[in-house]
């Protein structure tokens, strides 16, 4: 359905699963995050309204930039020597147990600084994420995300089937521990 005729319903049902947090929660089995479903070729269009209509009591929170500055962080000639030493387990590159800083961490920290800051945080640009192995169920089970005084909303750029919901139009998701927003 194109982005103008679906916007507002859309919206609509967005406001009131934020709004009846308790009521998220039940159809979220036990999660407090959201999945805010969209076509992917429309993602700046849903971003820029989600900008327009919430800008005052949120944060958003770039997932693109997030990678951006993981990777600046030693610079890309050091990133580039590491993602090679693990061109097996590149997962381990974006999310490990190890007391460094990763991808992973990074956005767990921004999603609590939102939430330190009492805004509701929009985790936007997750296409970012595919084939880092942090998949959405890691971030909306992580215990944080789950204490979350607001519900976590991650923008997701996905198709819906009957039975499914796939990322990025083909990557079959996990929606157990969210309500899905379509």
């Amino acid at each position: 359905m194109p982005y103008i005729a679906d916007n507002k319903q859309k919206f609509a049902d967005l406001d009131f699963n934020i709004e009846n947090q308790d009521q998220l929660r039940k159809k979220a089995n036990g999660g407090n995050s959201i999945l805010f479903s969209y076509p992917p070729d429309e993602e700046n269009q849903y971003i820029n309204k989600a900008r327009e209509l919430y800008s005052e009591k949120v944060e958003f929170i770039d997932v693109s930039k997030l990678l951006l500055s993981y990777i600046d962080k030693d610079g890309w000639d050091a990133f580039s020597e590491y993602y090679k030493d693990f061109r097996n387990t590149p997962y381990l590159v974006f999310r490990s147990d190890d007391p460094e800083t990763d991808l992973f961490d990074l956005i767990i920290s921004a999603i609590k600084q939102a939430s330190e800051n009492e805004k509701i945080p929009f985790l936007i640009r997750s296409g970012c994420l595919y084939g880092t192995g942090i998949e959405n169920v890691n971030i909306m089970e992580h215990r944080d995300v789950m204490s979350l005084k607001h519900p976590l909303v991650i923008f997701y750029p996905s198709k819906i089937s009957e039975d499914n919901i796939y990322f990025l139009n083909f990557k079959p998701a996990s929606k157990y521990r969210c309500t899905l927003v379509k």
